[in-house]
């Protein structure tokens, strides 16, 4: 799990490829933040707690039914819809969940000059940032030097919650910030756990693909936390004929049909019908010419997208990696078009 959750913190390794978790104080005698009824006051965190007991998280485990509720205003709630937007943690959820974890989420503010958690220290929360610049300073050969720069954007925090660890850097507000926090017992519950369940089933998908047959087990690792859940409506068209291939889909729940326009009646032509597991729009990997065919949600569907810059920045030009399985490549296009086909066909 530890690839997954390091790409989660953007930039946050050093350059000896130290991992870096960052975490928070509060003060010994402070309330219980895992109690529900627990409200954070506005100067949150001035103080340093003791320690920290992680309880082991195994796939087995269920999501708690008792729910954590920070309330919000409307204009707190847009702001924080738009700070998790980009955050790969986040995107594994579904729409509930999703609303479950920002409920669970409150508002911090941060004073210029105040560290926000503190090498060494135990990890009760993660955090996303809404506003603001905070700075990440590590050890490196016994002196503390910054590494990172979070600038109104960024998420960190998550690696001390998953491994019971100590932090590993320092982070401080160099400006005055806004922050959100999600407590240690919500994100090992739902956020952590969820992800976990989605990459063992999106590694499972993958494992079924013909033209990923030669990739190796990390790099399929890597893919499969790199797909992002995406829903559409019954009726809606999902690829089009004719647009540009820009992403690869595996289908998680509903049916879609595939459908291709008869080039004499300009009709178009119902080919299969696609579901659970199935996938599409796979040859975007290989090369970057206009989608063949359409593929519309006949229900109502949930698709592991996974964009082709995605797939470049993980495993590099995308025609090298899938060269490693030309011929298998090569079949599955006969299976889908009905006649032999080659890499260098396509490319003209």
């Amino acid at each position: 799990m530890v690839s997954f959750i390091s790409c989660c913190m953007s930039g946050s390794r050093s350059e000896s490829g130290q991992e870096m978790t960052l975490s928070l104080k509060i003060e010994d005698n402070a309330p219980d933040p895992d109690d529900p009824d627990y409200v954070p006051p506005a100067n949150f965190s001035k103080g340093r707690r003791a320690s920290v007991s992680a309880e082991p998280l195994s796939m087995e485990d269920d999501i708690t039914n008792d729910r954590v509720i920070h309330p919000k205003t409307d204009e707190q709630r847009k702001r924080l819809q738009v700070a998790v937007k980009e955050i790969l943690i986040f995107k594994s959820l579904d729409q509930e969940q999703r609303e479950y974890v920002l409920d669970a989420m409150f508002e911090k503010a941060v004073p210029a000059g105040e560290k926000v958690i503190e090498l060494g220290d135990n990890g009760d929360f993660f955090y996303v940032v809404d506003s603001g610049k905070l700075d990440c300073y590590i050890k490196i050969n016994g002196e503390e030097k910054k590494v990172l720069t979070y600038d109104n954007t960024g998420a960190f925090g998550e690696l001390a919650l998953m491994y019971n660890t100590p932090r590993a850097a320092t982070i401080i507000a160099t400006e005055e910030c806004v922050l959100w926090a999600l407590d240690r017992t919500t994100f090992r519950q739902l956020v952590l756990l969820t992800t976990m369940k989605k990459r063992e089933l999106y590694e499972e998908f993958l494992n079924a693909i013909p033209l990923l047959q030669e990739l190796e087990s990390y790099e399929r690792m890597n893919l499969a936390d790199a797909l992002v859940t995406t829903q559409y409506k019954a009726g809606e068209t999902i690829i089009k004929q004719g647009d540009e291939a820009d992403s690869f889909f595996i289908i998680e729940k509903g049916t879609c049909e595939v459908k291709i326009k008869d080039t004499h009646t300009n009709e178009e032509v119902k080919l299969t019908e696609l579901e659970r597991g199935q996938y599409f729009g796979e040859l975007a990997l290989i090369y970057k010419k206009p989608r063949a065919a359409s593929v519309i949600a006949s229900t109502d569907v949930s698709c592991a997208v996974l964009d082709i810059g995605a797939f470049e920045r993980l495993l590099g030009p995308c025609v090298e990696i899938m060269q490693r399985n030309v011929s298998n490549y090569e079949s599955k296009l006969t299976e889908l078009f009905g006649e032999q086909l080659s890499i260098d066909d396509l490319r003209r």
